[in-house]
């Protein structure tokens, strides 16, 4: 097997339409393309990609129960949390300070659990070495 990187993130949706209204309206993430049962959001890397959880059974799990966190990289997260606040997103968790940098948790519509970290260290787009202990616990 030759990995090559992270193609996209499939996060089941119960509706489609609320999710891609909160990813690229409230959040800001850019539509690549998309079709009636499968929207990819992003512009480089790895994409997210919203696909309904069944056309014909209830959706089941959120985060909480399956672990599933999604973090992004933000330049400044306190803004970024009043903002998503005055457009009615559920915090999970406010702003906290750890060693790396600034981390809030936020919910979406499914109750996804999304990490916003504004890093500390020099290369502000890195993602790896970032993250640790900024999982909801």
């Amino acid at each position: 097997m030759n990995i090559k990187k992270v193609g996209n993130v499939i996060l089941a949706v119960t509706d489609i339409d609320k999710s891609l209204k909160f990813y690229h309206e409230i959040i800001g993430l850019p539509i690549k393309s998309q079709r009636r049962s499968w929207v990819d959001l992003g512009t480089t890397g790895a994409l997210l990609s919203l696909h309904p959880a069944s056309l014909t059974a209830k959706h089941i799990g959120s985060s909480i129960e399956n672990g599933i966190t999604i973090g992004f990289i933000v330049g400044d997260v306190k803004s970024a949390v009043e903002e998503l606040k005055s457009k009615g997103v559920t915090i999970h968790r406010d702003v906290v300070e750890k060693d790396a940098g600034l981390n809030a948790v936020i919910l979406d519509p499914d109750d996804y659990l999304i990490s916003l970290f504004e890093p500390v260290f020099d290369d502000k787009d890195q993602q790896t070495g970032g993250y640790q202990g900024f999982t909801p616990a």
